[in-house]
C-alpha cells in the first residue's frame, strides 16, 4: 500500500506559514540560496508520483511566480468550490477527502506527499491516513500563522525513526505512525 507522507518546514512554535501566509521565514539567513537536495528534497521527490494540497497552499505556490513545480506527478489540489482548469497538471477535487486519499492509497504506485496545508493536514491527521512525517524545523518562532494540522484538537502517536542536524540550525525529523 502506498504510504502518505507529510513532508514540511515548521517553525519551533507549530507554524507552516506566518500571518497572512506569509513563508519569509523559510529564508535561512545563514544560507540564503540553499543546493535544492541539501535538505533532502530531490531525493524525496523521487519516491513520490502524486502530491496532495489544498487549494489555498496551491495559490501560494502559484504566487510564487514560478512555474508550477510537480510537473509529472499527478496532482490533487482540494477545494470546497469547482475551479475550472487553469492550464497546469492538476485535478481539482471536492467531497469526501478522506475517502477519496483512502482510495488513492490503495492504487498502486509511488508513495503521495502531502503538501499541506494546514487545514487538510489535519483532516487526514483525523482519519489516520498520515503514514510518515518528515518535518523540517525552522529556528523561528512566529507566534501566529497557519499551524500544521489546523484545528486539529485529537490525539495521534507516532514513533521517531530519524534526527538530522541541517544546515542553518535547522533539524530535521522523521516520524512513522504507531501501528494500532
Amino acid at each position: 500500500m502506498r504510504k502518505v507522507i507529510l513532508y514540511t518546514a515548521v517553525s519551533l512554535d507549530g507554524f507552516i506559514a506566518g500571518p497572512d501566509d506569509d513563508l519569509n521565514w523559510l529564508t535561512d539567513p545563514e544560507n540564503p540560496n540553499p543546493d535544492p537536495n541539501e535538505y533532502g528534497y530531490l531525493d524525496f521527490l523521487e519516491t513520490i508520483d502524486t502530491t496532495l494540497m489544498g487549494y489555498k497552499t496551491y495559490r501560494i505556490i502559484l504566487a510564487m511566480g514560478e512555474p508550477f513545480p510537480y510537473t509529472g506527478k499527478e496532482n490533487f489540489v482540494f477545494s470546497r468550490e469547482d475551479h475550472p482548469a487553469d492550464g497546469n497538471p492538476v485535478r481539482f477535487i471536492s467531497g469526501d477527502l478522506p475517502a477519496f486519499v483512502g482510495q488513492l492509497k490503495q492504487q498502486p504506485g509511488r508513495d503521495i506527499w502531502l503538501v499541506g496545508g494546514g487545514q487538510i493536514n489535519g483532516l487526514l491527521l483525523e482519519a489516520g491516513l498520515i503514514d510518515q512525517m518528515i518535518l523540517t524545523y525552522v529556528p523561528a518562532v512566529l507566534g501566529s500563522g497557519i499551524r500544521l494540522f489546523g484545528d486539529f484538537s485529537g490525539y495521534s502517536r507516532f514513533s521517531l525513526q530519524k534526527t538530522e542536524l541541517l544546515s542553518g540550525s535547522m533539524v530535521q525529523l522523521i516520524y512513522q505512525k504507531n501501528e494500532t
